[in-house]
């Protein structure tokens, strides 16, 4: 996982080595100083050459001015380097997240994801610019100063070498702790962000039920949670600060004892025991960089963790290495002994057979939640079939690319998303470079141009988040246009009219004819009146097909299709 994340360095390194570079020019200022300061006091004010004296101390202010100059660079371009490490880690998390199929998205919300693409990378950014960094700074400046302060009085120095390891292994102890409240800190922090995220995105329908004091208690018991949860990150925390401030404190004090032990015994002169004092001050920073730097990783670490389980996880729908382009010529469809059941084990679909040549319009009608919707989505792939095969032109769809294989495919499916930006680029996603004149023509086929010529601001009118602004028939239509744009060799209409009202449903039915003329069409319909004039109609209950034919003989055999007409006609 340490490998995968410092492979983001590397399209960075020459600012990050620029970062690293002034961080070692900044600590070499700081172990500098105490010798300056020491020699003055040895040899300058002594023999007087306060003209030398003056100039050294000119330097070491020169020097500082350096200092400050590199901290701007590790200000700016560590940061700097930190957000590009943290752009380059979203962008392949949301590439992979794009290659996730249904499945995965029908067990992950929205919420929760949305808090890895944005407060868990802003995490493994800190780690990113100050790890590095504040590791490089610490040890560096630690080890330089230890091994300076044993050159001057080893018994001194070891004291301080003593205490050291002892700090450390607090600290990484308490930094274990902090790092699992952190990694439970964001595990409720994405469970908060989904409560929040479906709340406000349902607010129009609690509203209607009048049921904001139930959003409100759902609200409140994820807030709750996360309360609990930061407040054990803050106790951590505190111990982690409390120890770090202990040994801080106690430092230069055990250092004055035993330097003062050391002058009264005549073995060590004030000189060099104000320079240990000067080089305990110079511990403080590093010190201070160290205990960060275990906060920042326990942070950043845990963000990564929950950055590579979800890098970790494949696609249901694999695609094999040699998969081919699909080209499709007449557009026949074979469906051959297709079975298919969720992740859970329960099947969905049994034993499914169909031939459908290229061109025809097979409706798929049967009672809700008998496997309809499912076989259609088995046809791009969304999911993978458990036994069997689906073949397009004699192709198996397993041997080809999915991006090929659903430019192919065109689908209006009965859940409509719509885009929060204008009519014009929500109808141009189903041909992103198309022309305005194509986008027009596109509208006028679905039935949409009056109703946006109405509108005030034309194809530039937003629609609101998910459409708010629009009728749902508009809505519908929306994504009936967008199936007119790209014009699909085979297209999908799943309840595609199911928003509409009567009189639009029989304008755009004419524009739906002439779309699937010369195309093959699977067309899922709860009104049975609409797909009379299939070529074949096929009725799935329970996941089988139990009834196939056209419209005129299911209606003879008097089966479930008969059935289902007469119980809609006595409805109506």
């Amino acid at each position: 996982m340490i490998r995968t994340f410092l492979r983001y360095f590397r399209p960075h390194r020459k600012i990050f080595f620029l970062d690293m570079f002034c961080a070692i020019l900044a600590s070499a200022v700081d172990l500098a100083f105490p010798l300056i300061s020491r020699r003055a006091m040895y040899e300058l004010l002594p023999d007087k050459a306060f003209r030398t004296f003056f100039t050294v101390m000119a330097i070491v202010g020169l020097a500082y001015l350096v200092r400050a100059v590199c901290y701007y660079i590790m200000t700016y371009w560590g940061h700097t380097f930190g957000i590009r490490v943290e752009t380059d880690i979203r962008e392949d998390l949301f590439r992979h997240l794009q290659t996730l199929d249904f499945d995965f998205y029908d067990h992950n919300r929205t919420g929760a994801l949305l808090s890895r693409l944005t407060g868990d990378l802003f995490d493994i950014t800190e780690l990113a610019h100050h790890g590095p960094e504040d590791l490089l700074i610490s040890l560096m400046t630690i080890a330089g100063a230890l091994i300076i302060m044993f050159t001057i009085e080893w018994r001194l120095a070891l004291v301080v070498a003593l205490l050291l390891p002892i700090f450390v292994i607090v600290v990484m102890k308490q930094r274990t702790r902090l790092s699992r409240t952190s990694k439970n800190v964001k595990v409720k922090l994405a469970s908060i962000n989904s409560d929040i995220e479906s709340s406000i995105s349902g607010i129009r329908t609690s509203e209607a039920f009048a049921n904001e004091k139930v959003e409100k208690a759902r609200f409140d018991h994820a807030n709750g949670e996360y309360r609990t949860a930061k407040k054990d990150f803050y106790r951590a925390m505190g111990m982690f600060n409390a120890y770090q401030e202990f040994f801080m404190g106690i430092m230069p004090a055990v250092i004055i004892a035993f330097g003062g032990y050391l002058i009264m015994e005549g073995q060590l002169n004030y000189i060099d025991l104000i320079t240990f004092t000067l080089f305990v001050s110079t511990f403080i920073t590093p010190i201070r960089k160290l205990a960060q730097f275990a906060e920042v990783f326990a942070s950043g670490y845990a963000g990564l963790q929950r950055f590579d389980s979800i890098m970790k996880i494949e696609p249901t729908v694999q695609e094999k290495e040699d998969a081919v382009q699909l080209e499709v010529t007449e557009g026949t469809v074979d469906i051959d002994h297709v079975s298919f059941c969720y992740g859970d084990g329960r099947e969905v679909l049994t034993d499914i057979s169909l031939h459908v040549p290229g061109g025809q319009m097979i409706a798929v009608v049967g009672e809700s939640g008998g496997g309809k919707t499912t076989l259609c989505q088995l046809i791009p792939r969304f999911y993978d079939v458990a036994s069997g095969a689906i073949r397009i032109d004699g192709t198996d769809i397993r041997d080809v690319t999915k991006n090929s294989l659903r430019s192919e495919v065109g689908i209006v499916q009965q859940d409509v998303f719509i885009f929060p930006d204008t009519i014009m680029e929500n109808i141009r996603y189903g041909k992103p470079d198309a022309t305005d004149e194509e986008v027009i023509r596109a509208a006028k086929e679905a039935e949409l141009y009056g109703d946006i010529c109405a509108m005030q601001d034309g194809f530039d009118t937003y629609v609101g988040e998910r459409g708010t602004r629009l009728s749902g028939g508009q809505r519908q239509r929306i994504s009936i246009a967008r199936i007119f744009l790209k014009n699909p060799k085979i297209l999908i209409l799943d309840e595609a009219t199911s928003a509409l009202d009567t009189v639009t449903e029989k304008r755009i039915q004419k524009s739906f004819e002439d779309l699937m003329k010369g195309r093959t069409s699977f067309v899922i319909a709860h009104r049975l009146a609409t797909v009379r004039n299939a070529d074949r109609i096929v009725v799935i209950e329970g996941g089988r097909i139990v009834e196939e034919g056209t419209g005129e003989e299911l209606l003879r055999q008097g089966g479930e299709y008969a059935k289902l007409l007469k119980t809609q006609e006595l409805a109506h």
